[in-house]
């Protein structure tokens, strides 16, 4: 029996250890961008509504775009109205298995287009 024997077997075990563990950075980092993209939709959404309401004046704008966050499964930081302007900041839990929860933010402005 040489020095070598099973050589090839502990090296296979490793390679795919970490083959699982790139696997797994890059499902965590995928699972990042997607509630970024979430949060993102949720702040269009959110001001898109807000601006909408405006009319009915800025308290109830700023209700209406909380519902809409809130189902969109974000919640509200910010709500500004400037004249017919909403601005919307939205935020989002993403959880990230061993490490925790993390927060993504995204925010949005609606209004009429200037000309």
């Amino acid at each position: 029996m040489s020095d070598e024997q099973g050589l090839a077997t502990v090296f296979a075990c490793l390679a795919l250890a970490a083959l699982i563990a790139v696997t797994l950075l890059i499902a965590q980092v995928g699972a990042v961008v997607v509630a970024r993209h979430r949060a993102q939709a949720a702040a269009d959404s959110a001001a898109l509504t807000a601006a909408g309401a405006l009319v009915d004046g800025v308290d109830v704008a700023c209700a209406e775009a909380d519902q809409v966050a809130r189902r969109m499964g974000a919640r509200i930081r910010v709500c500004e109205a400037v004249e017919w302007d909403a601005t919307v900041a939205v935020e989002r839990n993403v959880p990230i298995g061993l490490y925790g929860d993390r927060i993504v933010r995204a925010s949005a402005r609606a209004g009429p287009v200037e000309e």
